[in-house]
């Protein structure tokens, strides 16, 4: 074994650890060396977001130690910015294995610091830890989970005062300070209990009103009623809420997958828990379509994605991606608001680099201004504080199933956008229409976009240097052509530059350093190469477009783009 990391192991075997944990590395000492090895060849990396790794004994596991350090080095920060000021923080969990043992780790450590804790009775939505930071007057906020990640996974995600994820300079920071943490002996641990008080029915209480009040046609709501709804929440925590703020809605015909109500961390009826995922959602669309339902909905386990199931134009069930929900629900906000009377001069809305064009060409023809961040939320959050005071944040989202609705909150929320989806649902059947018709109608009049993701896993300790080859190798070299098509210009993140490959001029990307590349073919393709921050993936986005004259060239006009992206994929040798 590595030197390095037999020093790793030997510091656990001889430190200030539980007598389980030094059983367990003497167990695969004896019986999985290898499994030994991954445990310990690195330390579980606090990243921009926080923590998220498989949980399991080792610096390179999520467990109570690397919970507690991490915390440790988040307490001194908080500590060393607000010096003598009370500091309170609010805490949440959703329902993963271990996610409550590692909130109550964080809360102990918090409180033995010194720190006020507002800890969740119970679990709940991701979503709700940051609006609880706002309406608390935190400093700070953490939520115990892996969101949709397999369930040998758990997570730690850090929030700053806005109820945002860190941003620059204080991820950087945080990350600094937990990093300076080597020892166990360095956390406390324990002593400061009378500092942790318990939310859960107020707190819920004050969540689901704002919720409510995001509703645009609340009218149209009483009229359908009785729209058939089809909600799963695949074993998390969107239970706690949803079913509740629907009923405050007014939607009256909600049917539970009961299959999948029960609140389980090892996801038993999946093996994916992500509402991306076809096999994930195929016990409720088999409720759906058994029910002759209106619409199908499903949140991962903390409740901050939504994937939505309607039936097409043929009358067959289908399951949108994540570009066609964010289409259909910035059209929603913005042309509902503005039929209502409702709309701002200065509302805007914010999209992400790799999410669908077609939101901005909805902003542009509605006469709103459309921002394009980079990916992740706590970048939507941060252009909302910016631009306070001077621009009306109405709705934001991105590709990864996630919408922002409203500025209550600073995190993708999939209870808000339930409820939202629902409402736009009942909209358009009280015109005799369906959800799947008004997607069609937007691609006649904004254009029809086709978009598709292909995620490349390289596991263990060699897979991160094969993804930083793969970044580099189309840095330096990026491809002349991509499916016969001229590469015509490079947008790279990481330099903050865009340069024009066919006259070598170049234009400042004025965004954060991102470690991002995309090409732009001279057919308007758009091809995007993304490491992911969270997992061991790199993301490639692909992303093309043409016009459509009217409902009738939809299924034709739709396969030659589906097919165009094939192409792009299999040139690119991606799969």
């Amino acid at each position: 074994m590595d030197a390095a990391i037999q020093d790793r192991v030997n510091a656990w075997l001889n430190g200030n650890y539980d007598q389980e944990t030094k059983n367990a590395i003497s167990k695969m000492q004896q019986e999985n060396p290898d499994e030994l090895a991954d445990a310990f060849y690195r330390s579980l990396e606090f990243g921009t977001g926080g923590l998220r790794g498989i949980m399991g004994v080792g610096t390179n596991r999520m467990n109570r130690y690397t919970v507690g350090m991490a915390t440790q080095g988040f307490a001194n920060y908080l500590k060393k910015t607000y010096g003598d000021a009370e500091i309170s923080v609010a805490i949440g969990h959703d329902s993963r294995n271990n996610s409550r043992f590692f909130a109550e780790t964080t809360a102990n450590v918090f409180a033995a610091n010194g720190i006020n804790v507002f800890l969740f009775e119970a679990l709940r939505p991701t979503p709700e830890l940051s609006f609880a930071i706002r309406r608390l007057g935190c400093k700070a906020g953490v939520v115990c989970t892996a969101s949709h990640n397999p369930r040998e996974y758990n997570g730690y995600k850090a929030y700053w005062n806005d109820g945002g994820q860190l941003v620059p300079p204080h991820d950087k920071n945080v990350i600094r300070e937990v990093e300076a943490i080597t020892n166990v002996d360095d956390v406390k641990w324990e002593g400061g209990s009378s500092r942790i008080s318990l939310m859960g029915a107020e707190m819920d209480e004050a969540y689901m009103s704002m919720v409510q009040q995001l509703s645009v046609y609340p009218e149209v709501i009483a009229r359908q009623h009785d729209l058939k709804i089809v909600y799963t929440p695949i074993h998390g925590t969107g239970i706690t809420l949803v079913p509740g703020v629907l009923k405050r809605f007014g939607f009256t015909n909600v049917t539970i997958v009961e299959e999948q109500a029960t609140p389980d961390g090892n996801f038993p009826t999946v093996a994916y828990p992500n509402p991306e995922e076809a096999e994930t959602m195929s016990i409720g669309l088999k409720k759906a379509k058994a029910m002759d339902a209106d619409i199908l909905l499903g949140t991962d386990p903390d409740a901050d994605r939504v994937g939505i199931g309607i039936k097409n134009h043929k009358g067959e069930w289908v399951l949108m991606n994540g570009n066609q929900t964010a289409v259909l629900a910035f059209a929603y906000m913005i042309e509902a608001r503005k039929a209502k009377g409702i709309a701002q001069p200065n509302d805007m809305v914010i999209s992400t680099i790799v999410t669908t064009q077609m939101i901005n060409e909805v902003a542009r023809q509605n006469d709103i201004a459309c921002y394009n961040v980079l990916t992740g939320f706590k970048w939507i959050a941060e252009l909302i504080k910016e631009k306070e005071g001077s621009e009306h944040y109405v709705i934001g989202g991105e590709e990864s199933f996630g919408l922002m609705i409203g500025d209550q909150i600073r995190d993708k929320d999939a209870v808000s956008a339930v409820a939202l989806m629902c409402e736009m649902a009942a909209y358009e059947k009280d015109k005799g229409r369906s959800l799947f018709d008004k997607m069609i109608e937007l691609y006649i009049r904004y254009g029809l976009y086709y978009e598709d993701l292909i995620s490349i896993t390289k596991k263990g300790m060699n897979g991160q240097k094969e993804i930083a080859a793969m970044m580099e190798g189309y840095r330096s070299n990026p491809p002349a052509a991509i499916d016969g098509s001229k590469v015509v210009e490079l947008l790279d993140y990481e330099l903050q530059q865009g340069k024009n490959l066919v006259t070598g001029e170049t234009r400042a990307l004025n965004l954060p350093k991102s470690n991002v590349l995309q090409f732009i073919t001279e057919d308007g393709s758009k091809i995007s190469a993304r490491p992911s921050g969270t997992e061991p993936k790199i993301k490639f986005y692909f992303s093309v477009h043409t016009t459509l004259a009217n409902k009738e060239d939809f299924d034709a006009q739709y396969a030659l783009l589906k097919n165009k992206v094939n192409s792009i994929i299999a040139d690119m040798k991606l799969k």
